[in-house]
C-alpha cells in the first residue's frame, strides 16, 4: 500500500524541522564563539539552506506554515521582550517611546518614500508605500540582540519599547497608503494615528487584563495553583492574548508585549515566585525563545530572492543607505530631544539612531503586496529585502562595537 499524500508531507516537514534546528543549533554556537548577535548567523544559514544556494528547506512564504510561524515566533519573541521590560525605566522614557513610534514612524516613511522616489524613478505612491513597508523596526531582531549585548537599562527598554508600538503603526500605514495606491480611499496621517491609538490601547488592555490573570493564577501567594504549570500557560497566554486581540481588531503584538510586560513586573503587582520556580520559568522562556528565533530568521534567510534584488540592486541600495542614515537618525532627533523628563544625551540618541533592524513584519508585508499583485510589489519586496540584510547584517554586528564606543555598554 502507497503512502498517503498527507503522510509524505507530514515527514516531509518533519525532515525540514529537524535540517532548520540542526542548522539553528551550529549557528548559535557559531554566533557565540564569534561574539555577534545569533541572528546575523541564522539570517545567513538560511540563505545557504534556501532555494537559491543548497536548495534543503524551501517553505513558501504565503504558506499557512510560514505565517504560523512567524506570527507565533514574533509574538514569543516579543512577550520575552516585555518580560525584560521594568516598568520604573519605562515611566521615565514612554513619552519618547509614543512619539517616536507614531509621528516618528511616519517621519521615517516619508523621508524613505521621497528617495525610493527619486532614485527608483517610480510613482510618489508606490515610494511611500515601501516607506510604510519597511519603517518600522523588528522585535524579533532586537529583543535578542539586545538579550545578548547589555546595553545601559533605559535605552534598550527604549528601543525593544518602540519595536513592539510601532510594528502596529507599520500594518497600518502600509494598508493605508495601498488602499490610495489601487484608488480606494484617500490618505490622513490623522486617521492613521487615531487608528493606530484605538488598536494599540485595546491591545494594551486586553495583555494587561490576560498578564495580570495570569501572574494571579502562577505566583498569588494563596490562589497560584498553576505555578508548576507556568511554562505551559505562557504558552497559553501568548496565544490567547494574540487571538483575542487580533479578533477585537487591536494589536496582537501589543497585547503580548503588554502580557510580558505584567508577568516580568509580578512582584510589582504584589506576587512572586520562589528562585527555583522564577528561575525554571526563565530557562524555559530563553529556550523557546531561541527556538522561535531560529526558525524565524533560517526562513527568512530562505526566502530571499536574489534573482528579484539583483533588478534594483545599486538603486535600492541607495534608498536604504538614505533610510538607514538620515531617515533614522532624523526621526529619532526630532522625536526624542524634545522629551524633557527623559534627558537624552546626544550619545544616547546616535545609538537609538544606528540600531533599527528590519526584519519579520517588513518581510511579511512586502511577501503580502506580492501574494496581492500591489502595484509596485515587486520592487517593493526586493528593496525590503535588501533592507533587512543590510539593517540586520551591518546594524546587528556593530551593536555592541558602537555601545562600547558611545559609553553605553554595562559592565
Amino acid at each position: 500500500m502507497e503512502p498517503s499524500a498527507s503522510l509524505e508531507a507530514a515527514k516531509h516537514a518533519l525532515m525540514l524541522f529537524g535540517i532548520i534546528l540542526a542548522a539553528g543549533t551550529f549557528s548559535g554556537l557559531l554566533a557565540r564563539l564569534g561574539r555577534i548577535p545569533d541572528v546575523v548567523v541564522l539570517l545567513l544559514a538560511g540563505m545557504l539552506l534556501g532555494p537559491s544556494v543548497l536548495g534543503l528547506v524551501n517553505i513558501k512564504a504565503d504558506s499557512t506554515i510560514n505565517q504560523l510561524i512567524l506570527i507565533f515566533g514574533s509574538s514569543y519573541i516579543l512577550f520575552d521582550g516585555g518580560a525584560s521590560i521594568r516598568l520604573k525605566v519605562l515611566k521615565e522614557v514612554w513619552i519618547t517611546i509614543v512619539v517616536i513610534s507614531t509621528v516618528g514612524l511616519l517621519a521615517t516613511a516619508a523621508i524613505t518614500g521621497v528617495a525610493a522616489y527619486y532614485f527608483l524613478g517610480v510613482p510618489f505612491i508606490i515610494a511611500l508605500l515601501l516607506g510604510a513597508v519597511i519603517a518600522s523596526t523588528d522585535p524579533a531582531t532586537l529583543v535578542p540582540v539586545f538579550k545578548q549585548v547589555r546595553i545601559k537599562e533605559r535605552v534598550a527598554q527604549t528601543v525593544m519599547s518602540e519595536s513592539a508600538f510601532n510594528d502596529a503603526m507599520g500594518v497600518i500605514l502600509t494598508f493605508a497608503v495601498l488602499g490610495v495606491a489601487v484608488g480606494a480611499g484617500e490618505f490622513s496621517a490623522g486617521d492613521v494615528i487615531i487608528d493606530l491609538f484605538k488598536q494599540a490601547l485595546l491591545g494594551i488592555v486586553i495583555g494587561g487584563v490576560l498578564g495580570y490573570l495570569a501572574a494571579f493564577l502562577i505566583a498569588h501567594e494563596k490562589f497560584g495553583f498553576l505555578a508548576e504549570f507556568a511554562p505551559v500557560v505562557t504558552l497559553m497566554a501568548v496565544i490567547g492574548a494574540y487571538i483575542s486581540a487580533d479578533g477585537m481588531h487591536a494589536s496582537g503584538f501589543m497585547a503580548v508585549f503588554v502580557f510580558g510586560i505584567m508577568l516580568g513586573n509580578q512582584e510589582s503587582l504584589g506576587f512572586g515566585l520562589t528562585r527555583h520556580e522564577g528561575g525554571e520559568l526563565e530557562d524555559y522562556v530563553m529556550t523557546t525563545a531561541f527556538i522561535m528565533r531560529m526558525f524565524i530568521f533560517i526562513l527568512l534567510g530562505t526566502q530571499v530572492d536574489f534573482g528579484l534584488m539583483s533588478q534594483y540592486l545599486i538603486s535600492g541600495i541607495a534608498v536604504v543607505v538614505v533610510f538607514m542614515l538620515v531617515a533614522r537618525p532624523v526621526t529619532v532627533f526630532f522625536c526624542a530631544l524634545p522629551d524633557r523628563r527623559a534627558k537624552w544625551s546626544f550619545k544616547e540618541m546616535l545609538f537609538m539612531s544606528w540600531t533599527r533592524e528590519t526584519g519579520v513584519i517588513p518581510g511579511a508585508l512586502a511577501g503580502m503586496l506580492v501574494g496581492m499583485k500591489a502595484p509596485g510589489a515587486q520592487i517593493i519586496a526586493s528593496v525590503t529585502f535588501i533592507a533587512i540584510l543590510m539593517t540586520i547584517l551591518i546594524q546587528a554586528t556593530t551593536t555592541k562595537w558602537l555601545a562600547n564606543k558611545l559609553g553605553l555598554l554595562v559592565k
